[in-house]
């Protein structure tokens, strides 16, 4: 079993990475046949085998991103984050847009699921207003 420590320094790598759009150490976080389901709803990504066209997605879009996580509930190897991510666009346009990430960690201390739940509708409207 990992430590509440240790999964408070994984999440706290997880958002520092997307913050950074850094693709090799965002995906180090990450169990081999990890899955993504962000937001729920969509069809779950394989991270291992589509997490450059996550973060390539997020460089084509963003200059700059912040990554606040405002509350972490860590209850076992399950740990829910109320996150809000604020950027600054190619085009200059800022946007705020937050959720709630729900993450299953295994017993090696790498994410084995994420559950996103929030609206990228509200993303793509600020980023076109």
């Amino acid at each position: 079993m990992i430590t509440q420590e240790e999964i408070t320094n994984l999440i706290a790598n997880y958002f520092s990475n997307i913050a950074a759009m850094n693709a090799e150490d965002w995906i180090e976080n990450f169990a081999e046949e990890a899955v993504s389901y962000d937001p729920v709803g969509e069809p779950p990504t394989k991270i291992h085998e589509n997490f450059l066209a996550f973060i390539s997605q997020l460089k084509t879009v963003f200059n700059q991103l912040e990554a606040t996580t405002e509350h972490i509930f860590i209850a076992g190897n399950e740990v829910a984050v109320k996150w809000t991510m604020q950027g600054i666009s190619k085009t200059d346009k800022s946007v705020t847009f937050e959720g709630i990430t729900v993450f299953e960690i295994n017993n090696f201390g790498k994410i084995q699921t994420t559950r996103a739940y929030w609206n990228p509708a509200l993303m793509l409207a600020q980023l076109r207003s």
